[in-house]
């Protein structure tokens, strides 16, 4: 969390993100209040921007904003392409001009989507008098690095790789028999599957066909829409991505992408300078934790928004960076609305009780899987211990029930989050990442549930400090099974946003066979208790057969999220 500089102008800026992944954000004389993603309280993954969001951001403020900030934007798919603000790409055009919002004399203000990725990664970054830094924005579209002056002007782009998240699903999509032949726009969930498929395999096992292929697809002009039917002559098409051939382009592509980008930024940016990220491709935990052993920065920033739905607070440290002179905001990651108890859960079903975490400590070990609300939701796209699914770390079942419960695919690992007290002697290095966003390779065996194929793990550290009241159920499980450890998950109906209302949670529950659900201190148990048969601490077995990805009947489209 940045802390706010001196000298910050009274000023309320409310930003608006357009296109997919829509949002809202709201800063106060530096502070972000609200971060407010469509998405959110299950409304549909990568959800335009609603009325809904803004009436609850409107409910929520007491003052008509100084500043409205509109994120630029393009609409594509159409011989004609209307804009938004200024566009999509550019880095130098900035809207400035007055206007009215509700009957108030406001500023008007838009740049492109483009800078939203710059601006956000600078502006949560920590504070600093840098002469220079560089942000890397890698997304669906842009891959870039940039050189930003201490007066926050952007001075040199230089371009390295056009659409490299694009290029990145579309391989996922070539190797899928599900995905049309036809020109067709790539998923935005499959970006994170692949992420998922390539720790199954090796970059050194591909062969010249496999080589040729992901070549191809690195190299074809334009994946917006994928024509698929030109990879028909290739050892990748309709192969399925849990195929031998597709983990092993899975991991070709995932090195060859970050390959080409550390190697002009070796070349082209100049050593030690802050490396600030931002993209959709932030979010790949393999290509962060690489960027952290490439010893060319002098520190890397990710915020735990770094894909779009962090576009909107991008917009509003612009608008902040252009009118006040400085970027840097303080920022909270549980920035999103409080729960909402629309309704209480059937007393004949469910049973409450005050919350006693060495008793859901000893539930859990036994198998249980507890639906764990607390405080605001988490901005961004990972659960981080307001809006999850807590499950035993230390059995593989536990692993297994969760992605039955998400409706998963059974290749997909689930992530822990771990007492920082723990991570000496769980992990091979100790540094604190409460967002979720880097690799670390495991040493515990007995964390079984949260170990991937390739012996790693993505793990939400968890202090005092980052989120208080999971690190004290943490303490209790530490004290019951030896390692303040637990599954962490997503609380969402698959392809749907966080779920954020009694009413929701409890259908959830009931429909996935969740026995526990725990909102505040209050503990409802499930007295039919369909789901809380123990499990079974055996020792894992390797990794587990691969079975073609599919979405289950009735649920809906793919999810990204944990």
């Amino acid at each position: 969390m940045a802390s706010t500089p001196p000298g910050r102008h009274d000023m309320l800026v409310v930003a608006f993100k357009p296109g997919h992944d829509g949002g809202i954000a709201a800063i106060r004389n530096g502070e972000l209040l609200y971060s407010l993603e469509s998405e959110k309280s299950s409304f549909s993954r990568y959800s335009p921007l609603t009325p809904a969001t803004l009436t609850e951001l409107a409910e929520r403020l007491d003052e008509v904003p100084d500043v409205v900030a509109v994120g630029g934007w393009q609409e594509a798919g159409s011989a004609v392409r209307g804009h938004i603000g200024t566009g999509y790409r550019g880095t130098d055009e900035v809207i400035v001009r007055p206007s009215r919002f509700f009957g108030k004399e406001v500023k008007y203000f838009s740049s492109s989507h483009e800078r939203s990725h710059i601006f956000n990664a600078i502006g949560m970054a920590p504070p600093g008098e840098h002469p220079l830094q560089a942000v890397l924005v890698w997304e669906g579209i842009t891959g870039a690095f940039y050189l930003v002056d201490d007066l926050y002007r952007i001075v040199r782009t230089t371009e390295v790789m056009d659409q490299p998240g694009a290029r990145y699903a579309a391989l996922f999509a070539v190797l899928d028999p599900t995905f049309p032949d036809e020109g067709r726009y790539t998923r935005l969930s499959d970006a994170g599957k692949l992420m998922a498929l390539a720790a199954h395999g090796h970059a050194e096992d591909a062969d010249a066909e496999v080589v040729a292929a992901v070549d191809r697809i690195l190299k074809v002009a334009d994946t917006y829409p994928l024509v698929k039917r030109q990879f028909r002559d290739t050892v990748l098409h309709n192969a399925g991505p849990t195929s031998s051939v597709g983990t092993t382009a899975a991991a070709l592509i995932t090195e060859r992408i970050f390959t080409t980008f550390a190697e002009t930024a070796v070349d082209a940016l100049p050593p030690g300078l802050p490396l600030r990220i931002a993209g959709g491709c932030g979010l790949n935990c393999d290509w962060n934790s690489a960027w952290r052993a490439l010893d060319h920065f002098s520190d890397v920033f990710v915020p735990p928004c770094a894909n779009d739905s962090g576009s909107a607070i991008g917009t509003a440290i612009d608008a902040l960076t252009t009118l006040t002179g400085r970027p840097y905001i303080d920022w909270n990651v549980y920035s999103g609305l409080p729960f909402v108890r629309d309704v209480a859960p059937d007393p004949i079903r469910w049973q409450r009780r005050p919350l006693s975490d060495a008793a859901l400590a000893q539930a859990l070990s036994r198998g249980r899987v507890a639906a764990w609300v607390q405080g605001r939701w988490e901005i961004g796209p990972r659960a981080l211990g307001n809006r999850s699914l807590l499950a035993d770390a230390r059995a593989t079942a536990s692993r297994d029930r969760l992605n039955e419960i998400k409706l998963r695919e059974d290749y997909r690992p689930i992530a822990p989050c771990v007492r920082v007290e723990d991570l000496e002697t769980a992990f091979d290095s100790t540094f604190e990442d409460p967002y979720m966003l880097y690799f670390r390779g495991v040493r515990d065996p007995r964390l079984k549930a949260v170990t991937h194929v390739d012996g790693s793990a993505r793990v939400q550290t968890v202090s005092g400090q980052t989120n208080a009241r999971l690190h004290r159920l943490l303490g209790a499980v530490a004290r019951s099974s030896g390692i303040g450890a637990l599954c962490n998950t997503s609380l969402n109906f698959n392809g749907y946003g966080f779920i954020n209302r009694m009413s929701d949670l409890v259908a959830y529950c009931e429909s996935r066979n969740v026995s526990d659900i725990v909102v505040g201190d209050d503990w409802f148990q499930d007295m039919q208790d369909r789901a809380g048969a123990e499990v079974t601490h055996t020792p894992a077995k390797g990794a587990r057969q691969l079975r073609t990805c599919s979405t289950p009947t009735g649920a809906g489209p793919p999810s990204a999220g944990d």
